[in-house]
């Protein structure tokens, strides 16, 4: 009959149409957006120390390095979140911050996690500042009462430098000690904002700020 597609052909536009809605997913999944409330670091300390990553970069085998412009310490990290959630954390985030005041930081050493002869993430670390631990509670509480699951790991503070060691030798913990300079030299701002960011998978930087909250 005129008009009528064979089987060979109905049998063709399924499997065109279930290619489609796959890749449909996969493009879902790529574009998946998270969300992360995090300590905003000054344009001229990310200059700083993008610097000294110049230099571990030259004897440091890692697969892949952080772009500077991403530099930042997480206080909460939401993944993808309903925005009826997002908003809500917005609101709480901002009451528990008011009248809350900036506070001297200092980025003073290197460390990792992972394996020690294979770390996964390659970290600067700051001094102990119970400020710090004093705002990142506020933001935690505000973001769990907004509705959101947290990690329940010990906060330990850090800027991730790098990912995944690809050495042809083990790491050891004589590659932090001949390249830390931040202990002789550490590198000081003040922390005066939080920030939400959201990820970009495919954008670089990967971070981009949605909303901020100054301190006073």
């Amino acid at each position: 009959m005129a008009g009528r597609a064979s089987p060979a052909n109905r049998f063709v536009r399924v499997l065109l149409k279930s290619a489609e809605i796959m890749s449909g997913k996969d493009v879902g999944k790529l574009r998946k957006t998270h969300y992360f409330y995090a300590v905003e670091i000054p344009r001229a300390q990310k200059e700083l120390l993008h610097e000294r990553a110049q230099e571990w970069r030259k004897v440091l085998s890692f697969k892949s390095w952080v772009h500077h412009d991403d530099y930042h310490i997480t206080l909460a990290f939401l993944g993808n979140a309903p925005e009826k959630n997002l908003l809500r954390s917005r609101q709480l985030v901002r009451e528990a911050l008011a009248g809350k005041k900036s506070f001297p930081l200092v980025i003073n050493h290197l460390g990792f996690f992972g394996r020690k002869e294979a770390p996964r993430v390659f970290w600067a670390g700051v001094e102990e500042n119970e400020a710090l631990f004093v705002l990142r509670e506020a933001v935690y509480s505000a973001c769990t009462e907004a509705g959101f699951s947290l990690e329940t790991r010990p906060f330990r503070p850090h800027l991730t430098l790098a990912r995944t060691w690809t050495g042809n030798e083990k790491f050891s913990g004589e590659h932090l000690r001949e390249q830390d300079s931040l202990r002789e030299d550490p590198i000081s701002f003040r922390v005066k904002k939080v920030i939400l960011y959201q990820t970009r998978p495919e954008g670089i930087p990967r971070y981009q700020p949605v909303a901020s909250f100054p301190l006073s």
